[in-house]
């Protein structure tokens, strides 16, 4: 029954579809664990400050992090030390750091020290006066530590906070600030901040796994719906060739005035009638 041609063609194209099915499946599938997959974040791309931030600006969520560089100076006499921060060492030295293309200011975290004084040093001999190109990563504002600021002590890189520390400020400053790398650090004879990449939630996407096994099991019915033609069409054979096998039945009912088994002698009475009416 299935080798006929019209159930082979129909077989070839159940699997065609079955075939269509499932790389729809796969694809839906590549696609739910593709989305899972953490890559590389646009934030490792180094830009120039300017070009993704303007002074005055409240900072994107998705631009902390982000890979920067500028140009400007250190001012001198505006070290600022923190306490109480992760990263590296006891003491890190904030400096004031002025943007040489917007002339904003800009709070620049150069490194850590396991001392107040080092820290202090550091910042000094950061603000050299020279143009230096300062790489990093930029974070938004943080929030003043109202506790430590009222004991002297600073443990946050507040923009708020900062400008009232600084002798030298006049003008616009940046809505975030930067955590310089190694060379900025070794420069100024102080330790490197830990660089931390910023870090993506990830969620795997459900509803592509649940579009491919819904691909999957419309594959294996188009394969099933075949299958049960077929069958049918062979059971619809099976029962036709059962009734043509079965004879006529003989429906005539005897004469119930005859006795039981002169059935045949009244048939014999009737031909002898209808042989001598020929006569």
């Amino acid at each position: 029954m299935a080798r006929r041609p019209r159930w082979i063609g129909l077989l070839v194209l159940a699997l065609a579809l079955a075939a269509l099915f499932a790389f729809l499946g796969r694809w839906q599938l590549e696609r739910a664990i593709a989305t899972a997959k953490v890559g590389p974040a646009s934030t490792e791309n180094q830009q120039v400050l300017d070009r993704v931030t303007k002074p005055q600006r409240s900072m994107p969520e998705d631009l902390a992090g982000q890979r920067v560089s500028v140009r400007g100076h250190f001012v001198a006499g505006d070290t600022v030390v923190l306490t109480g921060r992760s990263g590296g060492g006891r003491f890190q030295t904030v400096g004031h750091f002025v943007d040489s293309s917007s002339g904003a200011s800009l709070p620049v975290v150069i490194g850590y020290a396991d001392a107040r004084r080092a820290a202090l040093a550091g910042g000094a001999r950061a603000a050299t006066g020279r143009t230096v190109t300062v790489e990093g990563r930029y974070y938004p504002s943080e929030s003043p530590d109202q506790d430590a600021f009222q004991k002297g002590e600073h443990s946050a890189v507040a923009a708020a906070s900062l400008v009232n520390e600084w002798h030298d400020f006049d003008g616009e400053i940046y809505g975030g600030y930067v955590v310089a790398t190694h060379p900025t650090a070794a420069q100024a004879h102080l330790g490197t901040i830990a660089d931390r990449a910023p870090t993506r939630n990830v969620q795997f996407n459900w509803l592509n796994l649940f579009y491919a096994v819904e691909w999957v099991v419309f594959a294996g019915f188009a394969v099933f719906l075949w299958y049960r033609f077929v069958k049918d069409a062979w059971e619809r054979e099976q029962d036709e060739a059962a009734g043509d096998d079965d004879g006529p039945d003989d429906d005539r009912d005897p004469d119930p005035d005859l006795p039981v088994g002169s059935a045949g002698a009244q048939d014999s009475q009737l031909l002898a009638g209808a042989h001598a009416g020929h006569r």
